[in-house]
Parts: C-alpha cells; structure tokens; sequence
C-alpha cells in the first residue's frame, strides 16, 4: 500500500489505538507475526479517548500509517468513524480492526468474535453447538464476539449486565442471529448453570472479578476470561479458590490479531508459536 511522500515504502506502519494501552501486547505479537516473512513493520502505542481519537487517527494515515488496531473504550468511535465496515462490525456496531484504503478511507473490522472462537475450538477444542453460555457484560467487548458465538449453534447465549435494558437491548440486536437473552444479576442464579461462562467486562482492570459462585457452572464447565495478564488475575484466583477451570484472553488476543495481521499483510501467521512465546515471554 501508499506510505506517504517521502516514506519507507519497505515499512508498513500499524498501531493501537485506545486507553490504557501503555503494557498493551499487540506491538510484540505483531513483530512476532511479521518475523515470520521477513517484513518490516513499525507498531505504536498511541493514547486515546474518545475526544482526541479522529485527529490522532488522521495524523497516523497522514504520517504512513495504513492499519490498526482499536480498544477500550474506542471501538464503536472506530466503527462510527469508518467510511465501510464488515457485516460482523456492523452486527456489533464496533470495531476492533482498521486498515486505510485511499480511494474511500478506514474500513471497519471486527475480529474479536472469530479470535475467541479460533482459540476456544482451534487451541482448546472446545466445542459450543448446543451448550448454554454466560456472557457477563454487555458493552463492546460482549457486542464483539456475540455474533460469532451465535454461529457457533449453542442452545442459548445468556447476558447478564448491571444495566439490565442494555443488555436486552444487545440481546434484541442479536436476537434473529440465534437463542440470546438477558438477565440481572440479581436474578442469574434462578437462570441455571452453564456450560461455559465468559467474562467480558472490564472488571479486572480495577483489580475485582465477577461476583460468580460454583452454582453457575456445571460439572465440567469452563470459565473463559477476555482480560489477560494483570487484569486477569482477580477472575483466576477466584476460579481457583472455586476450583474452577479457567482460561485467560491471551490465546484470543494472538488470533484476533493474526486475523488482524492477514487483513492488513495479506498474510496468514502462525498464532499458536506465537502464543507459546507470549506466555514464556510476555514481554
């Protein structure tokens, strides 16, 4: 692609966009992934709210930068922002994924739902057709990955939220997709137990976990976490003084990314080294 008058064309520029993004892996796991072909690329960390975003996103088009990816809390300002986007950014109206194209601007990915997937089946074998699910949360991150989960034909998605009329209203979002419903916390207990409970707020970035009891999951069940690393850690001590299976975001961080990576190189990475190498060496 077009770097720029006056720029690398050897080098392909991609960053991450959001807040906090200062300990973010995403720089890492994408050199991992471009050492694989022998390109080079450069990966920034840029700092953004809500109200700064637009004009650091063009300073970064206009400096040669051709894709990047979107976090907390600016993934429905991507998606907003962008001139076209893909049916699954449409579906949760937020986007994890841009990549500059000069005829008509940013275009809008989501590839939160299908990394979670590809690390759920494809590194865990986990299968979701008929199961009972739990999401907690219904902000972007839960809005990211309900379409692919959706696809996958469990019996029935459950969504429990603070704000229960937001969480319905995801619920009616998604409701011609599959089985998806919504709860409050105060009534998730009267709901069952679940096959697989997937923690999708961004409690651990302050240091707590989810109020869950073992009443929630049945026998055999999983807890999967989207955070990873520090914020992972409340969930994983709770799980483990419940003796609860539990699987941290880290698998899904790396296969978002590699679909990320192809969208952005063309180029198909191996996410599972790179996933091995993350958890010997995060850093």
């Amino acid at each position: 692609m077009d770097q720029g008058p006056g720029l690398n064309p050897g080098l392909t520029r991609l960053a991450l966009f959001g807040s906090p993004v200062k300990t973010s892996l995403s720089p890492h796991i994408h050199r991992l992934f471009a050492a694989q072909f022998g390109l080079e690329i450069e990966f920034r960390r840029i700092e953004s709210q809500a109200g700064d975003f637009p004009r650091k996103l063009k300073d970064f088009q206009l400096g040669g930068g051709i894709g990047c990816n979107v976090t907390l809390p600016l993934k429905r300002d991507a998606w907003q922002l962008a001139t076209d986007s893909s049916a699954q950014a449409r579906q949760a109206q937020a986007a994890n994924t841009l990549v500059y194209q000069p005829s008509s601007g940013w275009f809008a990915h989501n590839t939160d739902g299908a990394g979670l997937v590809a690390d759920l089946s494809g590194n865990h074998g986990i299968g979701l057709a008929g199961q009972r699910l739990l999401i907690l949360g219904a902000g972007g991150a839960a809005a990211g990955i309900l379409g692919e989960l959706l696809a996958c034909g469990p019996q029935e998605i459950m969504l429990v939220n603070r704000n229960l009329e937001r969480a319905s209203a995801l619920a009616r979002r998604f409701s011609s997709v599959g089985s998806v419903s919504a709860t409050s916390w105060q009534d998730l207990l009267s709901r069952g137990s679940f096959n697989l409970v997937i923690n999708a707020t961004s409690l651990g970035h302050q240091g707590r976990a989810p109020q869950l009891t073992p009443a929630l999951f049945v026998p055999g069940a999983l807890c999967y976490d989207l955070n990873y690393l520090a914020a992972s850690q409340p969930l994983k001590k709770l799980c483990e003084d419940m003796r609860q299976p539990y699987i941290d975001g880290l698998g899904m961080l790396v296969e978002q990314a590699a679909y990320s990576f192809r969208i952005w190189t063309e180029k198909q990475p191996d996410s599972r080294v790179v996933i091995a190498a993350c958890r010997t060496r995060p850093v």
